[in-house]
């Protein structure tokens, strides 16, 4: 025990200098790189451009080779009817084809891949804030346990100091023996709670790792995060209002392709080559041919308008859930406001009380030098002092906590 708490130290001040570099945007920056789910995101986005292309690229000239090759025989007069079989057909033909679209078709089919795009960005956004949000939380919690490591740290060291001077007084006859072994009770209590926030740490910060995709066994000190809070805009200038705009934008572009689908579809054909049932003069059976396909909708019992029904009740629904998400919104950004400022309340009223029993463990550690400190009422200070500063520490990183879901919601 005596040999592990200066070794401790050491390795906590060894480890400062590479700490400065793992600040909490080490971590964050460290998560959002290695995040498979971002990842996945932008390559759905990389393939939804190969879809633009494939339609662009199906309403070009199609060019295509057909080759049908067959023979009847006659034998003793059994066989297929010459009337119907020609008896033989040779087919070797070149064909092209060419869609006939209309320039606001095209751009539709154009705008719902964009509107794909758009939403995988809105999607993307929201689960960067989701992940900066829970990497931010775990490192204000492990910084938090560091924080409650070094002020018991610093009343270990202060116990200790004094247990020397107590054992002193108590060999000279000024304290009874009872008191020094109540004092040293203490000291030995507060290693065992400064053992227990130590492993503590190790865990939380483990799984500040584990979350962030950083392999680190090291144990370092975290450094104060740098969180300021910010204001919070409304609803509508956030990127989670803007999933809802592009939801309804791609609604209406369904919308508008179930007319596009009603529309006549007109498709241009000719082919080249050779076609023959090698009855008559074979040699000349090249040649070419073209023409046109027309194919106009007239009645498919009303689908069309169900279709479009569907896409109304669609829309009512999405409104449903923007405007329950606004209210929740406001509502949640109104409470951890309210929150924050009670919690800078309390930790200004711990403050001042840390103050004054600060002041009774300075005027304790004089009278015990003297031999004129009650150990009963010393140790009762120091328990003061300790549920103080841990006080402090709780509401410090609750307020942390709080501005970090403020922050949450500030992402354009």
């Amino acid at each position: 025990m005596k040999l592990f708490f200066p070794f401790l130290l050491i390795t906590l001040i060894g480890n400062r200098t590479s700490a400065q570099d793992k600040s909490l945007d080490y971590y964050v920056g460290e998560a959002l790189h290695n995040s498979p789910l971002l990842k996945d995101y932008n390559n759905q986005a990389r393939s939804n451009l190969i879809d633009s292309l494939r339609i662009r690229a199906s309403y070009k000239p199609q060019v295509a080779g057909n080759s049908i090759n067959y023979y009847a025989p006659v034998i003793n007069g059994w066989g297929y009817d010459n009337a119907i079989t020609n008896g033989a057909n040779v087919s070797e033909l070149v064909g092209v084809t060419q869609k006939l679209v209309s320039k606001q078709n095209l751009q539709n089919q154009y705008e719902a891949i964009r509107l794909q795009n758009e939403g995988l960005t809105v999607s993307g956004k929201i689960s960067e804030q989701d992940l900066k949000k829970t990497i931010t939380n775990q490192y204000i919690t492990a910084y938090g346990i560091s924080q409650q490591f070094s002020y018991n740290k610093e009343m270990l060291d202060l116990l200790k100091k004094e247990e020397v001077i107590l054992k002193q007084l108590t060999e000279r006859g000024v304290y009874r023996q009872t008191d020094y072994l109540t004092f040293l009770v203490t000291v030995q209590q507060q290693e065992v709670v400064l053992n227990q926030i130590h492993l503590q740490y190790q865990n939380e910060f483990a799984t500040l790792n584990y979350l962030s995709g950083v392999v680190d066994t090291s144990f370092i000190v975290l450094p104060p995060p740098a969180l300021d809070s910010v204001t919070v805009p409304g609803l509508e200038n956030t990127v989670f209002y803007h999933q809802f705009e592009v939801d309804s934008l791609k609604l209406r572009n369904s919308d508008a392709q179930i007319d596009y689908s009603y529309k006549p579809k007109v498709s241009l054909y000719a082919d080249a080559g050779y076609i023959s049932s090698l009855m008559y003069l074979p040699y000349k059976n090249f040649g070419t041919s073209f023409g046109v396909n027309v194919a106009v909708p007239i009645y498919d019992g009303h689908q069309k308008k169900m279709q479009h029904d569907k896409i109304a009740i669609a829309e009512l629904t999405r409104q449903n859930y923007r405007d329950f998400y606004k209210t929740q919104y406001n509502q949640q950004v109104a409470q951890l406001v309210q929150q924050l400022q009670s919690t800078q309340q309390l930790i200004d009223q711990t403050t001042n009380q840390l103050k004054f029993t600060q002041g009774l463990i300075d005027a304790n550690k004089k009278l015990l030098e003297t031999g004129d400190a009650k150990i009963a009422d010393y140790i009762i200070a120091i328990g003061n002092y300790l549920t103080a500063r841990n006080t402090i520490t709780q509401n410090t990183i609750s307020k942390l906590q709080i501005i970090n879901q403020l922050n949450y919601w500030n992402r354009k």
